[in-house]
């Protein structure tokens, strides 16, 4: 039997090997964690290379995701369909194994990492979303979900801001079936980090309610065995264990050093580590017995059957809580959930009300949650205004089994949580916060889009309406980038019909995430015939036409969809024809096919004003270099909302001044 040294070598080999051959990439973490990562999977993840998705399984994120071939390593070693040519392609174009782990690419990668200190809270979302489904359905004798998420993590993690806010929340919410690795080498790129990062780590996690394991020797088999066995039996708080370890471990030259961070050793280093760790072989060539040693698929085919058989009694026991659960995981939706959505549009339809659409999303939230308990809601302190409380709202602070989480005020650790409680399975999460403040938040939205999850977040106060708060906390660029970052759908409805649209669209789309943008203020609920109505899940659609060829468009959004209804009722009477389209979601309406986006926009029709509270730019592809945009140029001023829609021209005088001068 191969010893654990000769085990973990093969780890640094494949590591070295893959980023010399791709002249690119970052061999000195996998080198200096390799004997943490040998004892975590060998002696504890439950897991199935047969079945990367088994229900079960424990989660393994790698927060430090530069350090990517280590991951890559195991999977292959451990026996997933990760073969040793992908390991060759290593950072190469189409390939399984890209610089960072990404999702969706090689399986056994449960989120993608690389900007630092998301993995982390990825991780946290993770331990949220087992610990409250297990609460949901875990009956006594019948502990169907019951696994443990870790996470491997470095100084850069520790570092980066979003870490302190997934952390601290963490520790307050007791999330005893997590465990963070700290690979603790004191190396960043730019050297030595004792310059630029002295924090006292043990104290920093024992503030925020953490079991904290110091001084751990990284390269110690034993040693790491024994804090994995601690940590799991504390289950009252989440795990920290801080493992000392030297980068670049084996290098005789390099370990140690910023050197072996982020760049090939080099084929003499390689040549002098391979001496210097008795590892004889070949590049890529790894023994039958390390092979045999480290192949975890019988063991995984195992532990899932014995998980099948558990949860065959689950099943017989309890067949609805059974059957729901197959369902949540799955990600299907209820089985009337189509009848039951659309019926509530209707109503709303047939029932105006000129509401905030804020307000029109919570009501939309209540009439849906009754029929999705697979919604797990938040918002980042801002409840009262983002409205995302609805009376079945339940705190998982009160309950574990609720479906509510105060994130308190972390918006950017709210959304990579909630990142990691979508790939978990089993809920759809929503969060909210005002639009301005997504900017906090932008990489984890980023990476969302990025792994093409289902995500669902929520912003309100959506333009310089907001008013008197003034221009820190009016948007102006941000629906503009939302719309601009591929894979995701940005809404901005404008009434409540259009909000319970855009809600229905977010849930029910399973290949991105989905921005939902709300007002403060009422709006005016717009009348529809059916087929108008039917169309605004197309994202654009004429909402007012006139008869025959229109002479003029006008393309509006949110609030502004009723100054254009205003302005083209005032341009009719004056004998014009003039069609209103409302385009809620720019990205939805481009997907359409080419026959439905012209009958909308007819490209003979150059006369065009596009209406929206946000940056101006953005709707040239919808009006050309010919038409007209009444948008915003500059930041906003403090004062109120009706003043500030008036200074900067969203009124219908200065609508109808664009208009008559396209038609001139």
């Amino acid at each position: 039997m191969p010893s654990h040294k000769e085990l973990a070598n093969a780890i640094r080999a494949l590591s070295m090997d893959a980023v010399q051959k791709a002249k690119s990439g970052h061999p000195g973490a996998p080198m200096g964690m390799a004997d943490i990562a040998e004892v975590l999977w060998r002696d504890f993840l439950n897991h199935n290379p047969t079945n990367p998705l088994w229900a079960n399984r424990d989660r393994f994120v790698l927060s430090n995701g530069h350090g990517s071939m280590l991951i890559y390593s195991l999977l292959h070693l451990t026996g997933y369909d990760l073969s040793i040519d992908d390991l060759k392609q290593f950072r190469q174009l189409h390939s399984r194994t890209p610089g960072h782990p990404e999702y969706g690419y090689a399986p056994g990668v449960e989120t993608t990492t690389g900007p630092l200190g998301q993995g982390i809270c990825n991780a946290v979302g993770m331990a949220i979303a087992e610990r409250t489904l297990a609460a949901q359905f875990n009956r006594q004798g019948h502990d169907v979900v019951d696994h443990f998420t870790y996470t491997f993590m470095g100084d850069g993690c520790m570092m980066e801001g979003v870490s302190h806010e997934a952390c601290s929340l963490a520790g307050t919410l007791k999330l005893g079936k997590l465990i963070a690795f700290y690979d603790d080498n004191g190396i960043s790129i730019d050297g030595h980090v004792e310059g630029w990062f002295t924090d006292d780590t043990a104290k920093r996690f024992e503030a925020y309610g953490w079991h904290v394991i110091p001084a751990i020797d990284g390269h110690d088999a034993d040693a790491i065995r024994a804090a994995v066995e601690q940590a799991k039996k504390e289950t009252g708080k989440p795990s920290l264990l801080m493992c000392k370890t030297i980068i670049g471990f084996g290098s005789p030259n390099k370990a140690g050093s910023h050197e072996s961070h982020g760049a090939p050793l080099g084929d003499a280093e390689i040549a002098a580590t391979r001496e210097a760790l008795g590892w004889t072989h070949a590049p890529f060539v790894i023994p039958s017995d390390i092979y045999a040693a480290w192949d975890a698929k019988t063991a995984g085919q195992a532990k899932e059957q014995a998980w099948n058989a558990q949860f065959a009694a689950y099943q017989a026991a309890y067949p609805e809580l059974a059957a729901e659960l197959k369902r949540r995981v799955s990600g299907e939706l209820p089985a009337d959930w189509g009848f039951e959505s659309q019926k509530f549009i209707e109503q709303l339809q047939a029932n105006p009300a000129n509401i905030a659409s804020r307000k029109a999303s919570q009501n939309a939230l209540e009439a849906f949650g009754k029929f999705l308990p697979e919604f797990l809601g938040g918002s980042a302190d801002l409840a009262p205004s983002n409205l995302t409380i609805w009376s079945g709202s339940k705190s998982i602070m009160d309950d574990l089994a609720g479906n509510y989480i105060h994130y308190g005020v972390r918006e950017f650790g709210m959304s990579a949580i909630m990142n990691g409680i979508a790939l978990h399975g089993g809920f759809l999460p929503y969060g909210a916060t005002f639009l301005m403040f997504m900017e906090y938040a932008r990489n984890a939205v980023r990476m969302a889009a990025l792994m093409k999850i289902r995500n669902v977040f929520v912003y309100t106060h959506d333009s310089i309406g907001l008013g008197e708060d003034g221009p820190t906390h009016q948007p102006v660029e941000q629906i503009a980038s939302l719309r601009l970052t591929p894979n995701m759908s940005t809404w901005r409805p404008c009434d409540q019909v259009e909000s319970a649209v855009a809600w229905k669209h977010a849930i029910e789309r399973n290949d991105g995430p989905c921005a939902l943008i709300f007002s403060r203020q009422n709006l005016t609920q717009q009348p529809r015939t059916p087929e108008q109505l039917a169309n605004v899940a197309r994202g654009g659609y004429i909402l007012k036409d006139c008869a025959g060829v229109p002479e003029l468009i006008l393309i509006a959004t949110g609030s502004e969809v009723s100054l254009a209804v205003d302005a083209a009722d005032k341009l009719t009477a004056e004998g014009r024809k003039v069609r209103v389209v409302s385009m809620p979601s720019t990205e939805t309406f481009d997907r359409q096919d080419q026959n439905y986006r012209e009958s909308v926009l007819p490209s003979g029709v150059t006369a065009r004003v596009a209406i929206e509270a946000g940056i101006a730019d953005f709707w040239f592809k919808y009006v050309g270099l010919n038409g007209s945009i009444i948008g915003m140029h500059s930041f906003g001023e403090s004062a109120p909302a009706e003043q500030l829609f008036e200074e900067f021209g969203f009124t219908v005088d200065n609508v109808l001044t664009h208009a008559r001068a396209l038609l001139k």
